[in-house]
């Protein structure tokens, strides 16, 4: 069965400016998702080429940057860097070591979702690489050590001999270039000595940001909000929550949640435009209440205990300092990918 072809102005810029072969799709074998809702992006396999060397400099010395402009923010240990959606664009994928921890810092650009991906276990250390392939218009991953693909949003393998695996994930932030800088200022910046040519500084797919216009048909559609509003996604077993990023405040604001049988705390800014998610709920059985820490990010709240807590869900200052938070099962999408992927979520009021 071939996959069916869409070759959109965008694909074919990105073939353009591509050095790699277009590859013939190829989907034979078992597939964990409906084989007649693959497509074929357009670039081929490694058209969009992974940045697997990447570089850094200093968090401030990245001209092209607005103070806007999105970024995907790590802290594993003591090593902290970010990683600027006007590079991920172009490249999806950053196969990194961060600390000791392998990782694939990887992002569709189509749908709006940044996951960080641990690439021990499972799948041996192996780098990612872009297939070519989409899912309710989200990217595909391939690692290349088994060749097996990945579906991104669902956080799983869909296909090759690692079919039915769960991937890993770490804590990462999404925000402003302006709040991470504001929280990080000594944080190592992914550098745009990538290898490869692109104008990083040109966002790629006009105003597909602002616009309800897809490129790629999605399994399911709900009007329920716009297209492209951001959410943070919640999945706890067969439930899902999305907490729009717009309709936190200003300033921070914290919700504990129960859902799902467990017990949560969702942090958000709307002006800062952030979201995430904890569980509340220690390995010891406590389970903290939260209050808002204005003023002193990256920390961002106080549990009931008089413990202070940052924005990774680390705690800082106070009686169990030192300590994490379990990380939710939780993601940033578009709403219209969100829906596809999870149909008749809960949106959080």
């Amino acid at each position: 069965m071939k996959v069916t072809k869409i070759i959109s102005l965008i694909a074919l810029a990105f073939y353009l400016n591509s050095c790699d072969t277009v590859d013939n799709a190829d989907i034979s074998g078992e597939w964990l998702i409906k084989k007649d809702e693959i497509f074929d992006g357009g670039p081929g396999k490694d058209g969009i080429p992974s940045v697997d060397n990447p570089q850094f400099t200093n968090v401030n010395d990245a001209s092209y940057l607005l103070d806007d402009d999105l970024v995907i923010g790590i802290k594993i240990g003591g090593t902290i860097k970010v990683y600027p959606h006007p590079i991920l664009d172009w490249h999806e994928i950053v196969n990194d070591d961060i600390s000791g921890q392998k990782t694939a810092i990887t992002y569709c650009p189509l749908t709006g979702s940044a996951i960080a991906w641990k690439r021990q276990g499972v799948v041996s250390n192996s780098e990612f690489g872009v297939s070519g392939l989409l899912f309710n218009s989200n990217l595909i991953p391939y690692d290349r050590g088994s060749n097996s693909n990945w579906s991104q949003m669902k956080l799983l393998c869909v296909n090759g001999s690692l079919i039915g695996n769960e991937i890993e994930t770490s804590k990462i932030i999404e925000t402003t270039y302006k709040t991470w800088r504001e929280m990080y200022p000594t944080s190592k910046l992914l550098s745009t000595n990538t290898g490869f040519g692109r104008q990083y500084g040109v966002y790629p797919y006009g105003g597909y940001k602002t616009n309800d216009d897809l490129i790629f048909p999605v399994s399911n559609e709900d009007n329920r909000l716009q297209k492209k509003e951001r959410v943070l996604g919640l999945i706890v077993g067969r439930q899902t929550m999305a907490f729009v990023i717009n309709s936190f405040s200003t300033e921070i604001s914290i919700e504990n949640v129960s859902f799902g049988g467990d017990e949560f705390v969702v942090i958000g800014s709307s002006g800062k435009n952030f979201a995430a998610a904890y569980k509340r709920k220690l390995d010891d059985g406590t389970t903290l209440e939260f209050t808002i820490t204005q003023g002193e990010l990256p920390l961002v709240m106080m549990d009931n205990e008089g413990t202070k807590w940052n924005i990774f869900g680390e705690a800082i200052e106070g009686p169990r300092a030192g300590e994490s938070l379990q990380q939710a099962k939780a993601f940033i999408a578009y709403w219209f990918a969100w829906a596809a992927f999870y149909p008749n979520s809960l949106i959080a009021q």
